[in-house]
């Protein structure tokens, strides 16, 4: 009874090929602009005295994102979110640069507040926007070729294969392009170092959802 009425559930939430593509595109847009705002906040991991962006909490989700739209839908279907992504998160800037330029209303005192949290810094947008586009892409190219080589086969095996490499290549771009710099070598080394390994541990602890994820999604479309 339990199983014909979650079929009967999925059967009512069917969708299209294309409308699951837009969903996963928006979604994956979101993560990548809330991140980048998220980042502008360091903080102290866990009373250790590294540093780490806050960016990397949520981060890990555009992986797994990346990973569920190369799987059902390809490599090249999967350079279009990311430039998507990359696109709106462009907007995204550029409207907060020009709301940061705009002059104060009268009796509103928070002009430095807002160019300190979410104000335009070139070294940031930069370093994330660039990160992202170059992570994403070779994410996306190392997991088809590892799907290729394992005839299609342990999903977990791409997942976490290309997210090796992803994940390399991202926070490298971004913490240097970021932080260098700004602060002091040690902090540098530790937020490169715990950024890196956040984003990995996170993502292979987060494997069971994108399994989940994954067949959900193929469960979703609608076929016929």
């Amino acid at each position: 009874m339990e199983e014909k009425t979650k079929l009967n559930i999925i059967d009512k939430l069917k969708i299209s090929k294309s409308q699951l593509f837009a969903i996963l595109t928006a979604l994956s847009a979101t993560v990548l602009i809330v991140s980048n705002l998220a980042s502008t906040k360091m903080f102290d991991f866990f009373g250790t005295g590294l540093v780490w962006d806050g960016g990397a909490v949520l981060f890990p989700i555009s992986y797994i994102l990346g990973d569920v739209i190369t799987e059902i839908f390809g490599f090249k279907k999967a350079k279009k979110v990311i430039w998507t992504a990359f696109a709106m998160n462009l907007i995204a800037v550029l409207a907060l640069f020009v709301v940061q330029i705009l002059p104060p209303g009268p009796g509103w005192e928070n002009q430095i507040a807002y160019e300190t949290i979410i104000g335009f810094m070139p070294r940031i947008v930069a370093g994330s926007l660039i990160a992202f586009v170059s992570g994403q892409i070779l994410n996306a190219y190392v997991f088809v070729k590892i799907k290729k080589i394992t005839k299609g086969k342990h999903l977990w095996q791409r997942a976490i294969g290309s997210s090796l490499v992803g994940d390399l290549v991202d926070t490298i771009i971004f913490t240097t392009i970021a932080f260098i710099g700004t602060i002091s070598t040690p902090q540098f080394i530790g937020l490169l170092v715990i950024a890196y390994l956040s984003k990995i541990i996170g993502e292979t602890v987060l494997l069971p959802v994108t399994y989940v994820a994954v067949n959900l999604c193929k469960k979703l479309v609608n076929t016929s």
